[in-house]
């Protein structure tokens, strides 16, 4: 193996790293999305589409704190209480959850 080889070895493994990262990071954010739908007494096609606005609310900045902030926001304008705290775990725990489906399709 070459060093142009393992430049496009490491190339490629970085992309594909960086596709893992994304899908599991928009995974996490439907995950997110449908469970603050809930407690905002959300469901169905409604739940759904409040899942879709967590998801694209993560393209507004770098990093998660724009997904934080919106489910935040959410959750104070309709008295949902839950500490950040609380959101911060649930946004570990599926981002978790969403790194395992991933790994195990």
């Amino acid at each position: 193996m070459d060093m142009k080889d393992r430049k496009d070895a490491f190339e490629n493994k970085f992309a594909h790293d960086e596709e893992l990262k994304f899908k599991a990071m928009a995974r996490r954010n439907k995950m997110l999305g449908l469970w603050a739908a809930e407690k905002l007494g959300k469901s169905g096609d409604e739940a759904e589409a409040y899942a879709r606005e967590v998801v694209a609310s993560d393209f507004e900045e770098a990093g998660d704190h724009d997904v934080f902030r919106k489910v935040r926001k959410d959750f104070d304008a309709a008295g949902v209480d839950q500490s950040d705290h609380q959101i911060r775990r649930h946004m570990d725990e599926m981002l978790h959850t969403a790194v395992e489906q991933i790994q195990s399709s």
